[in-house]
């Protein structure tokens, strides 16, 4: 079963089960947070620059931690979740390029 949602560029992106079966192994925290990774891509507080072409959207997780979410855009029409972690070291993604807003 592959959710979907449609990112700020209008593509649709996939979260394949392989995906999230990956992400909730490293990070258990995300259990029952499917949709709020799929809600990330879709109305994120803002999306940076990832590696390789790939973008980072983030939100707000709980008081101490953001949701980032990496996903790539293969064209207009098609993309994919790569990963999706909490984390409380805004530092390190301050210092990425910010795409949106």
């Amino acid at each position: 079963m592959t959710n979907t949602t449609t990112s700020k560029n209008g593509v649709t992106i996939r979260l394949p089960e392989e995906r999230w079966k990956h992400i909730i192994q490293r990070h258990e925290g995300l259990n029952n947070q499917k949709e709020l990774v799929l809600k990330t891509i879709a109305d994120p507080e803002r999306i940076l620059e990832g590696n390789e072409r790939a973008m980072m959207a983030v939100r707000r997780f709980n008081q101490a931690k953001v949701l980032v979410v990496v996903y790539k855009e293969i064209d207009n029409f098609d993309g994919f979740v790569i990963t999706a972690f909490p984390t409380r070291r805004l530092n390190s993604l301050n210092k990425r390029r910010q795409i949106w807003p």
